[in-house]
């Protein structure tokens, strides 16, 4: 089959319990998203009023478990970043594997369009940043921070334009920040490991190596997968590898159907659906709006629009408001004038422009790179600064230019 006929293929049809699952899916990333903008302006609020030392207090509240002659001993900050962030990857990884056996990632057709704009709008803001801050080798270790997209945000102002948003947009959407977020597991794991215990690592292939065995003997039961992952996360901790990546093993490691394994009945879920029902609820209402409020408290005295232009700042802002529409788009536009690829239904060149802008809606997981890449606070705050007010301008110029010009449609 040639490239100009791929394109005309179509999809096999979505299942109800399919269709169902998307909708129930946009449904929490939008209101989550509305949850982490409320989070975000809180600790904005908080690190400037007299609440400011409280804040801090919070952030820096000492938590120490120990278990025999295990210890570990972190501020709740750390808690949050390393530990609960650990079930957002975990729910990640559930998203990226079913996507990939049964759902937008399953055919090829569906796969080339987010998948190649995914990957440009990872590569053009990582090259606008590293172009600003090529002569700073500290600033230069967060040239990742500019390179992700927050779905959950970017759905919650999609929401606010209702009925406009075509199906396709959303969907076109979501995928790009799955994959968005598969290219940041990959970074995070390369480039922001360091001091390496071989002994801890030992642990951890072991509990890698008992869930495999798991899977491959066919248990179901979520129990002893979740024992293992606990394990798998305390060894990793401990080994130098960010601990958050034990999420990731953990949820390829849950049990899924294929595509050759299609669950018959509508309403019977794999393991791993009834794992990700279970946590979505609790990581778009509880964890991700906690890490929000414990990571965007930015003291915003002493600042001034001089800072904002400093090269970090102005990397990671131009490589989200600049950088993600043009690598999407250009990627997009490539493919179509090869005939690769369609723009998915109710989608012209306006409509991608608006979704290339939302793209550029970075926070949680540019948050969470500068939290790793930067040990200096001085960086650290910039590199929020540049977040936050990447961040704030996509969201505003996106939903915008969208409300402009996106026509108004009756609702059913």
């Amino acid at each position: 089959m040639n490239e100009a006929n791929r394109t005309s293929t179509t999809s096999p049809v979505p299942s109800r319990r399919a269709l169902h699952a998307l909708s129930e899916f946009f449904r929490l990333e939008a209101a989550g998203g509305i949850v982490l903008i409320v989070a975000a302006a809180l600790a904005m609020i908080a690190a400037n009023s007299p609440l400011a030392p409280a804040y801090e207090a919070f952030r820096e509240l000492p938590v120490q478990v120990r278990f025999g002659d295990l210890d570990i001993a972190k501020p709740l900050l750390l808690w949050i970043n390393d530990g609960l962030m650990a079930v957002f990857f975990l729910l990640v990884a559930l998203e990226i594997k079913r996507e990939t056996l049964s759902g937008q990632l399953a055919s090829r057709d569906q796969l080339m369009l987010p998948m190649v704009c995914a990957c440009a709008g990872v590569v053009v803001p990582a090259l606008l940043f590293a172009a600003l801050n090529r002569g700073d080798a500290d600033a230069m270790r967060g040239w990742a921070v500019p390179t992700a997209t927050d779905i959950a945000f970017a759905l919650g102002v999609l929401a606010l334009l209702g009925s406009r948003v075509p199906a396709g947009m959303k969907l076109l959407l979501s995928t790009i920040a799955v994959v968005d977020d598969l290219i940041a597991i990959l970074i995070i794991a390369i480039f922001y490991s360091h001091g390496l215990s071989v002994t801890a690592l030992a642990w951890a292939g072991a509990a890698i190596a008992g869930m495999l065995l798991l899977n491959r003997s066919g248990v179901k039961k979520l129990g002893p997968y979740l024992v293992l992952g606990v394990v798998l996360w305390v060894c990793v901790l401990k080994s130098g590898v960010h601990a958050t990546l034990a999420g990731v093993v953990t949820g390829l490691m849950i049990p899924h159907v294929d595509r050759g394994n299609a669950i018959p009945d509508e309403h019977e879920h794999s393991p791993l659906e009834s794992l990700e029902h279970a946590l979505h609820p609790w990581v778009a209402y509880a964890i991700l709006p906690l890490f929000a409020f414990a990571n965007a408290g930015l003291a915003l005295a002493g600042l001034s629009l001089g800072d904002m232009l400093e090269p970090l700042p102005m990397g990671v802002v131009l490589g989200l408001v600049l950088g993600k529409p043009i690598g999407i788009l250009g990627a997009a536009f490539l493919m179509r004038a090869l005939g690769w690829v369609r723009f998915p239904q109710g989608m012209d060149v306006r409509a991608m422009l608006g979704l290339g802008l939302m793209c550029g809606i970075g926070f949680t997981m540019s948050l969470f790179i500068a939290s790793l890449a930067y040990q200096v606070p001085a960086h650290y705050e910039e590199a929020v600064l540049g977040v936050l007010a990447a961040s704030l301008l996509s969201a505003v110029a996106g939903y915008l230019w969208l409300r402009a010009t996106l026509p108004a449609r009756a609702t059913a």
